[in-house]
């Protein structure tokens, strides 16, 4: 993209031409617009313009390939997608068939629907081995963990370890390869069958215990552990309310000074050009075979989009919104405002805001972590996206002020409610800080 001074007017887009998010063909071997080089070990964990955090200087799991991906779009109701929508679990899901034959009537309906909550079908969710394998996949992800923990085996020798919404059981698996006394791994999905299964079929059923039950109703046979392990993060970190569960495993068992594997979290903001993607997903609802369904639309923008983000549609820098230390942080925090400044680093348009968020595992001997940036390697977590109801026109040097709150949903805790309210001054356009609230459901 050419430089242009504001005085000559904002750049024109051929909009026809513009590729998707998500379109890892149009990007391969593509250089950043902000100059942000793919994250190597040893790499900092943040773009140029950041500022300093907890997360900088570590070894970052990554390597120089550029990855081909499939474009996965954010519809979470594709039984393929990592983080299921308790919403989008019908009862008489194909899918989970296999795990609730015992407790279906003839017509398809559990027994105990009627008694049924928000949460069974999000733990139900995890029932299906289609979830795992996305997770397992991830190669981010998984090595991220397996570096971690087997790089530290003096942490874990002889040392009692909580596994807490344990899966398929590596985590526990990779405990128990680095010595670990003894793992207790729990989950509340019907996955722990198999999980139970794997232990024992790679030899490590003396060594894992494994726990059907929530981490908040079950005791453990121990009144102490040395390391609580789990893959807590969800999409826009939170969503799913997770965290709360680690924390309540945190304050109940976790002996002083001891270790969770990971330890830090921050999340971040950038502003983004994407008018391809917003003319698609909620344009198209103002002309559908000529009728006006415009209706729908003004719902659908209100609804963050789980997708990936190619770097090259980052137009601002980026800030962090929420940093929490899992060792301290207190379920409160869990719901946060945080205001903060984008300032553009070119000429362009802005049709919406992307967060993404990054961890660390700061206690072992040589910190390690991992990020799911535009700009770094894919995880299956993606980015979120927030669009605007109106795009701005924005020139290199100025700045968006912006506050972004989020809470869990009050009928829905693990669904997300968040407000956003945007301020700008521009040559071109102005937002006068209205706030949109979206729902991540």
């Amino acid at each position: 993209m050419s430089k242009r001074s504001c005085a000559e007017g904002p750049e024109q887009h051929d909009e026809t031409e513009k590729p998707r998010l998500g379109n890892s063909s149009s990007t391969k071997k593509a250089k950043p617009a902000l100059d942000m080089a793919v994250a190597a070990p040893g790499a900092q964990l943040q773009a140029p313009n950041q500022q300093p955090h907890p997360l900088a200087n570590l070894a970052v799991i990554d390597d120089d390939d550029v990855h081909e991906r499939p474009q996965m779009n954010a519809s979470r109701a594709d039984g393929n997608d990592r983080k299921m929508s308790p919403s989008s679990m019908s009862t008489g899901s194909a899918s989970l068939k296999s795990d609730q034959e015992d407790s279906t009537g003839t017509d398809g309906v559990p027994n105990d629907a009627q008694d049924r909550t928000s949460k069974d079908y999000y733990f139900d969710s995890y029932a299906h081995h289609s979830i795992h394998e996305e997770m397992l996949k991830d190669d981010v992800r998984t090595s991220t963990y397996q570096q971690a923990i087997l790089n530290n085996k003096h942490l874990f020798r002889d040392k009692i370890v909580l596994d807490v919404g344990c899966g398929t059981g590596i985590l526990s698996m990779f405990a128990a390869q680095a010595g670990a006394k003894h793992i207790y791994a729990v989950d509340c999905s019907s996955i722990i069958e198999q999980a139970k299964a794997i232990v024992e079929r790679n030899g490590f059923a003396d060594k894992i215990t494994l726990i059907r039950g929530k981490i908040e109703e079950i005791e453990l046979p121990v009144p102490h552990v040395d390391i609580i392990v789990s893959e807590w993060m969800g999409y826009f970190l939170l969503y799913e309310s997770m965290l709360d569960t680690v924390i309540f495993a945190r304050d109940k068992w976790l002996i002083t000074n001891g270790i969770i594997l990971p330890d830090k979290a921050v999340m971040y903001v950038a502003a983004i050009e994407d008018a391809h993607v917003k003319k698609e997903r909620f344009d198209f609802w103002q002309d559908v075979y000529g009728f006006d369904m415009s209706v729908i639309k003004d719902i659908a923008i209100k609804e963050p989009v789980v997708d990936i983000v190619d770097a090259k549609c980052i137009v601002t820098d980026s800030k962090p919104i929420l940093s929490l230390d899992i060792l301290t942080c207190r379920k409160e925090d869990l719901q946060f405002t945080a205001k903060f400044k984008l300032q553009a680093q070119r000429n362009d348009f802005v049709h919406g805001l992307v967060t993404y968020f990054e961890c660390a595992f700061t206690q072992v001997h040589k910190p390690i972590g991992f990020s799911t940036a535009p700009f770094a390697r894919y995880t299956h977590w993606k980015q979120t996206i927030l669009y605007l109801q109106e795009s701005l026109t924005i020139c290199a040097g100025e700045t968006i002020t912006g506050e972004i709150s989020c809470k869990p949903n009050k009928r829905n805790q693990r669904d997300l409610d968040i407000a956003l309210a945007l301020k700008f001054r521009g040559h071109y356009s102005k937002m006068d800080g209205k706030t949109t609230q979206y729902r991540l459901r």
